[in-house]
């Protein structure tokens, strides 16, 4: 095993403040990646949902991707997969953490897309995908199992298709007063620095969120051997809300800023690049499947992602003005179903 991931047996306190700084990191390095993302969706023609959920979603998912490949080579395979999809669901989430601070309307009222339906449908068949492949025979063809392959091919093919129909749309949202149509809009200062500088500035933020994950994942090894705790919880609620914190943090700075539709699409890309965190798990576990070496807390994660993924689709679609408790049903389900999830998960 590399020196890199091999974990000491640190104190219990160690390992809290590790989660604490690698949080206090991605909570900075995602605010940062909103102002510079929104202006880069603009100048590059690509617009907010398809920007927000490729390359937004990999730079926020960077964390999650280290956290997944160093416990997946550390021989913690549980610990990999719960991160991977625990991170989905608290994700989904924080979404409805994003409304509470907007203020004007429901926010999958005013950011319902096409682009952001298709992407919510794309995770559901990732996820089902995952599912699917704990039933299969545990084999493998070039070192990973034949699903990982799949769910690749599933996610370049689903992101043409909301290429190809944000080109030429066949549906569309109906709009309302509230609708927040995504239209370039002036960034101050970022507008008159060099495309290629922005990039740069985007990389180089998205690879500081992307060592707070190394700091978290060996810092979760470490806490499962020090304190007992199951790895589901572990790796599905306390790694999983660090990996959700740069898109929650991008999220309601993103809303802040009024770009709605970019909020909802870097949550849903960052979602579908967790689920593909299973085929990286699957890559660096070289004692067999991650899929067959998942137990029932990260099959339950998976089933509990899928639900919550289902009831955000669900109110992208019935565009509720105002809900439950000032969000919209959806926001108030999946407060409650996240709650439910980490109750399960702890007890």
């Amino acid at each position: 095993m590399p020196d890199f991931v091999v974990t000491a047996d640190w104190p219990v306190s160690w390992s809290i403040a590790a989660f604490a700084i690698a949080g206090v990191v991605t909570v900075v390095g995602g605010i940062r990646l909103v102002a510079v993302g929104d202006a880069l969706a603009d100048r590059t023609g690509l617009g907010e949902a398809l920007f927000g959920a490729v390359f937004f979603g990999l730079a926020t998912s960077l964390s999650g991707i280290v956290m997944t490949a160093v416990t997946a080579i550390s021989d913690a395979p549980q610990l990999a997969y719960s991160n991977a999809v625990g991170g989905i669901a608290a994700q989904t989430t924080a979404i409805a953490v994003a409304d509470l601070f907007y203020r004007r309307v429901n926010l999958e009222h005013a950011a319902a897309s096409l682009s952001n339906l298709l992407f919510g449908c794309l995770l559901l068949a990732l996820l089902a995908l995952a599912l699917l492949a704990t039933y299969t025979p545990d084999g493998a063809v070039v070192g990973v199992h034949p699903v990982s392959m799949i769910m690749v091919g599933c996610y370049l093919g689903g992101v043409m298709i909301v290429h190809s129909a944000d080109v030429t749309p066949y549906w569309q949202a109906v709009d309302t007063n509230e609708t927040r149509r995504d239209l370039p809009q002036s960034h101050g200062l970022l507008d008159d620095r060099p495309l290629r500088r922005l990039w740069v500035r985007f990389a180089l933020v998205g690879l500081a969120v992307a060592a707070s994950g190394w700091l978290t994942a060996l810092a979760a090894e470490s806490l499962v051997q020090s304190t007992g705790l199951r790895a589901g919880f572990v790796g599905g609620v306390l790694m999983g809300l660090v990996n959700a914190l740069p898109e929650t943090i991008t999220a309601i700075a993103a809303v802040r800023r009024g770009a709605v539709t970019l909020a909802v699409a870097a949550i849903l890309g960052g979602n579908c690049l967790d689920a593909l965190n299973l085929v990286v798990a699957d890559v660096f576990y070289r004692t067999g499947s991650i899929y067959h070496a998942a137990g029932p807390d990260e099959l339950f994660l998976t089933s509990a992602a899928l639900l919550m993924t289902t009831v955000l689709l669900g109110g992208l679609l019935a565009r509720q003005v105002r809900g439950w408790g000032r969000l919209g049903f959806e926001g108030t389900l999946l407060f409650g179903g996240y709650l439910a999830v980490v109750a399960v998960l702890a007890f």
